[in-house]
């Protein structure tokens, strides 16, 4: 099926691009790398309008919002309670299809093999842009000045037609593109990792030293006081989604006061959508205050993979590269990326061999988290699928971090193709409103006792797809690398 699918990709995509190849001796580079660019843009926005994504059932239609306190901007955190994840939460009385299309934010890097990015496309998808909207891009920067980035609110999504009304960046009010950003969920904890890590390498924070949480205040999702090695809470923050770890591992920036340092680090390295606001000093609790845009979520991860040489430049004139973090810093990132255990929404190893969710990018899954019995276990997490007979045709690592939330589905990650597979080395990152409350019409409930499917199997389609236009990609954009 994939071969299949992968070859329907190649067939549309060589008649995009026979001029740019048989023109090899006529195109400059520059021109060349343009149509890679162009075709990568446009090939990542059929694969959104593609997956349809306004088909979904909304468990949680805007006229039983109110009533059940989701509007507004509550708290949101991941993983799901013990109670959520035993609960099937499709109630047919309730669920009404999706009355707007969703918001999806995907981005693309494409890297050479030392890890230079050398195409990048960035689509949106709202109400607004039901076909999908490329967003122009300045190659240099890897950045956009076109877009008005809105905070998310639920409410606002629901009942003002998917507008926001609160700037993100000041000085884009007169953007052409207008978009709200999907709340990141567990995502923003790579911000949270970037900034320790950052402060580990200015010899302000040991990775290897124990940090004792205690909170001033209780928060639901926090927990009580605890005493770990801060690097065993980097781990469990990104690999299990741990949010005590995480509310532990953002107290100790509020300690230090670096908070508003870290954020600036954002800004003066070229990504200022990414940001961790308001959060509780207290307790480390409070992460509504986050945004992040695929865009610079990408440069974020670009970074942290450690490319040779200058990986952008920022509008002020920065070069920005791997130094950025010591190679100590990327090695622990890279690593706890690695094992993520919660292999679940542009990937689905953790659901191998089930009829749904279909599988997506054909990753191996990390060993840390597979039984004897070849099924997954993520902490309190357990998985019923066998996931031995999917690493066996696996053709790629996927080193990344899922987040979920009520309103929020999200993946962001670096993937890379096993020794012996077609080659494919890229940055993806895929932000979108649909969580928990949104499943397929044809969803089966969920197994007892056994962790839910999180989230509408379009993402898994849509992770499938990029895969694939990614395998088609590399070889035109590798042509543009020789060729300079």
């Amino acid at each position: 099926m994939r071969s299949t699918r992968r070859r329907l990709l190649t067939a549309t995509a060589l008649t995009a691009t026979a001029v740019l190849v048989g023109a090899a001796t006529t195109v400059p580079t520059a021109a060349a790398a343009q149509d890679v660019n162009a075709l990568l843009a446009e090939s990542l926005r059929q694969a959104v309008v593609t997956q349809n994504f306004k088909d979904v059932l909304d468990l949680t239609p805007p006229e039983s919002a109110a009533a059940s306190s989701k509007a507004g901007a509550p708290e949101k955190h991941d993983p799901l309670s013990a109670e959520e994840a035993s609960t099937n939460r499709l109630d047919a009385t309730a669920a009404k299809p999706l009355h707007q299309m969703p918001n999806m934010d995907l981005a693309v890097i494409e890297l050479d093999r030392l890890g230079r990015p050398i195409a990048m496309a960035d689509v949106l998808l709202s109400p607004q842009y039901p076909n999908g909207k490329v967003v122009p891009l300045n190659h240099r920067t890897l950045s956009t000045d076109q877009v008005r980035y809105r905070w998310w609110d639920d409410t606002e999504w629901d009942v003002n037609g998917g507008q926001g009304t609160r700037d993100v960046l000041a000085g884009r009010e007169n953007a052409p593109i207008d978009f709200s950003s999907p709340y990141p969920a567990s995502v923003l904890k790579l911000m949270v990792g970037f900034g320790v890590l950052r402060l580990a390498d200015q010899g302000r924070v040991d990775l290897d030293a124990v940090y004792d949480y205690r909170p001033v205040t209780q928060h639901p999702v926090c927990g009580a006081a605890s005493s770990k090695v801060i690097r065993q809470h980097f781990d469990e923050m990104i690999t299990k989604s741990q949010n005590e770890s995480t509310c532990a591992l953002i107290k100790m920036l509020h300690d230090l006061n670096a908070w508003d340092e870290v954020n600036g680090m954002f800004v003066e390295l070229g990504m200022p959508t990414l940001m961790v606001t308001g959060t509780n000093p207290e307790n480390g609790g409070r992460w509504i205050g986050s945004n992040m845009s695929s865009i610079d979520t990408a440069k974020l991860l670009l970074l942290i993979n450690g490319g040779s040489g200058v990986l952008w430049t920022t509008a002020a004139g920065k070069l920005v590269t791997r130094n950025e973090l010591t190679e100590a810093s990327r090695v622990q990132f890279i690593k706890s990326l690695g094992n993520q255990g919660h292999n679940e929404m542009l990937s689905t190893t953790n659901h191998c061999g089930r009829t749904y969710p279909v599988q997506g990018i054909p990753q191996l899954t990390p060993p840390r988290w597979i039984q004897p019995d070849g099924t997954v276990k993520v902490g309190d997490a357990v998985y019923d699928s066998d996931v031995r007979p999917c690493d066996q045709v696996a053709e790629v690592t996927f080193s990344h971090k899922t987040g979920w939330v009520d309103t929020t589905g999200s993946d962001a990650g670096i993937v890379r193709s096993l020794p012996g597979k077609e080659r494919r080395n890229y940055i993806v990152v895929a932000f979108s409103n649909l969580g928990t409350d949104y499943i397929d019409t044809y969803r089966p409930a969920n197994r007892p006792n056994v962790f839910p499917v999180l989230y509408t199997e379009k993402y898994a389609k849509l992770g499938a797809a990029v895969d694939d236009i990614m395998t088609m990609i590399a070889p035109l954009s590798h042509w543009n690398v020789r060729r300079g």
